[in-house]
């Protein structure tokens, strides 16, 4: 049996492209407010009943949500280019140490009714 858990968290923080054209919105500075989902997959424990104890999952979130939130992304190592589908590759690339369970985060912009997903492959 396969079941997936799924945990999200909230993050606001600033951005440009600087690959974007000049006069293009985006490659000035500008904030949005994120939502992240993070699912696990897998079969659940047998003797406890679950995939992974969401209070592992509660820690390796909130340690990357202090780095991500109201800070400017493209200070952060790794997301010089931040742009959405480089940010949900960045989430799942900086869980999977902790969360080996992990299937996909979905990284979304609901004011812009916007996101991308990284798969694991």
């Amino acid at each position: 049996m396969t079941l997936s858990i799924t945990k999200e968290f909230r993050f606001d923080a600033a951005h440009f492209l600087p690959t974007a054209p000049k006069g293009h919105p985006n490659s000035r500075m500008h904030g949005h407010s994120f939502t992240a989902a993070v699912t696990l997959a897998g079969a659940p424990d047998p003797a406890k009943g679950w995939i992974r104890d969401f209070a592992d999952v509660d820690a390796a979130v909130a340690d990357l949500r202090a780095r991500l939130d109201h800070h400017l992304l493209n200070e952060i190592k790794g997301l010089e280019l931040p742009t959405l589908e480089r940010l949900a590759r960045f989430i799942f690339d900086e869980l999977k140490g902790a969360l080996p369970e992990i299937a996909y985060v979905t990284v979304s912009r609901h004011s812009l009714g916007e996101s991308a997903t990284y798969r694991r492959a």
